[in-house]
């Protein structure tokens, strides 16, 4: 595990933690200044927690190409993330996603409904969300749905 909380002064991450292949958790949570995640990110084949809570800075997520397995992301407040994880299909056993407070994010990308281990979706508090894609009726294992405070759901 790596746990980087509170570190304030951090603005990106080497692309050198892609080499750390055993490393299962890390915490950037409430790392103001961090404004992107190097796409080696993406070579974590251990990590099952991905969490940014309150990583304000960050605007969009890296593209990644690889299959990480069995991965929690908890994106929540980070308030100007505009692109959401544009591939996220890749992300096969992703069991939780958490976007609440995202505030810049309108609508879930396309691939949402290829994330058959989902068992957890929250969008709490996303002003701006407004559109739910029917592909989320594809999210067969999906127990819990967490749209309280979108009220810009068309």
């Amino acid at each position: 595990m790596l746990d980087l909380t509170w570190c304030m002064s951090i603005e990106s991450l080497s692309t050198m933690i892609g080499q750390l292949h055993h490393l299962t958790e890390l915490r950037l949570v409430n790392c103001e200044n961090l404004k992107e995640l190097p796409q080696s990110i993406g070579n974590l084949f251990s990590l099952s927690m991905l969490d940014l809570f309150g990583c304000n800075s960050i605007k969009s997520f890296p593209t990644i190409t690889s299959q990480l397995q069995h991965l929690k992301l908890r994106l929540e407040r980070c308030e100007n993330l505009k692109e959401r994880p544009q591939n996220i299909g890749n992300f096969f056993s992703l069991s939780m996603l958490d976007l609440s407070s995202c505030n810049s994010i309108e609508s879930l990308p396309t691939t949402i409904g290829q994330l058959q281990h989902l068992t957890k979706l929250q969008l709490e508090d996303c002003e701006n969300f407004k559109e739910l894609l029917q592909s989320i009726g594809n999210l067969s294992s999906l127990s819990m749905l967490d749209l309280f405070g979108c009220n810009s759901i068309e």
